[in-house]
């Protein structure tokens, strides 16, 4: 990457980070291109050098948000979700510590971004990447469980939203418990055994 492509880069970064630092303070159709502009410190002809509307930059930060996501987990970790048809059954149980502490760390990292970006799912457009995901992933991972197609839905629904309870909760408090304590509560939650240290 060349110089002028870096500091393209770097501007770009630093205007998902003010529209994630406005969100924190207010809805998005109420930000504008000024106050996006004001907290990035750049001019407004620079905001539109790189976005024609806010909502271009909204679908970026989106991506910034999931690339910085998913640079948490080992790359085996990613290539699971190609393999899904082929590997073996328990790479297929994301309820462990190889991918709750990758999560749970990234959250940890970036408590308030993690904070805005629930509060914001909506708008962030985190449905429709939920929707890619269950069918994408989550789907043909049930399907290698053989579990009934009508009921997958809810049963994504059960665990994803248990799972998002116990993180807003961390997050209430400030993180202050270990990775590895919450691990263990979303684990005792989902297979209703505490696993044997």
């Amino acid at each position: 990457m060349n110089k002028s492509e870096s500091k393209y880069f770097n501007t770009a970064t630093k205007m998902d980070l003010a529209l994630i630092s406005l969100l924190k303070k207010k809805s998005f159709q109420y930000i504008t291109v000024s106050e996006i502009c004001e907290t990035a410190g750049v001019n407004r002809s620079t905001f539109y050098l790189h976005y024609e509307t806010i909502g271009d930059l909204l679908n970026e930060t989106t991506r910034y948000l999931l690339n910085d996501f998913l640079s948490y987990f080992s790359t085996d970790a990613q290539a699971i979700v190609h393999n899904l048809k082929n590997c073996e059954l328990n790479e297929l149980v994301f309820i462990g510590d190889k991918h709750l502490t990758p999560y749970l760390t990234y959250i940890k990292d970036n408590k308030e971004v993690f904070a805005t970006a629930l509060l914001h799912n909506k708008t962030l457009g985190f449905e429709d990447i939920y929707k890619r995901m269950f069918e994408n992933i989550f789907n043909p991972i049930l399907d290698r469980f053989h579990y009934p197609p009508n009921d997958r839905q809810y049963v994504m629904m059960y665990y994803l939203n248990g799972i998002n309870a116990i993180v807003s909760e961390w997050l209430k408090n400030g993180c202050d418990k270990p990775i590895k304590e919450i691990s263990e509560i979303i684990a005792v939650c989902i297979y209703g055994l505490k696993r044997e240290q």
